[in-house]
């Protein structure tokens, strides 16, 4: 069963073309990996805390945990300085 990384981010105001910067690095290497399902990046309409909300698919929550934990992760997350709160999800409900 697949997992769902939900990923929120403070980003402030003014830092957004630096963040998406560092986030498209990251996702482009974890779009390399055969695990890595999708995802994608929201950002909030108004001016909130939590200004972005990564959400992404994976196979598994052990192979997201492999990728995470992966040196290619490491060095392509290495600009990604906001705080962030991960988080894997799976369904337990559909409507």
């Amino acid at each position: 069963m697949s997992v769902t990384l939900i990923n929120i981010f403070e980003v402030p105001a003014g830092d957004e073309d630096a963040f998406i910067a560092a986030w498209e690095k990251t996702r482009d290497y974890l779009m390399t990996l055969p695990a890595h399902i999708e995802t994608a990046l929201h950002q909030s309409l108004h001016d909130e805390r939590f200004r972005f909300v990564n959400i992404a698919q994976w196979t598994s929550e052990e192979e997201f945990n492999a990728a995470i934990g992966s040196q290619g992760f490491r060095e392509s997350a290495s600009e990604l300085r906001w705080p962030m709160s991960p988080a894997l999800y799976q369904v337990v409900r559909t409507g």
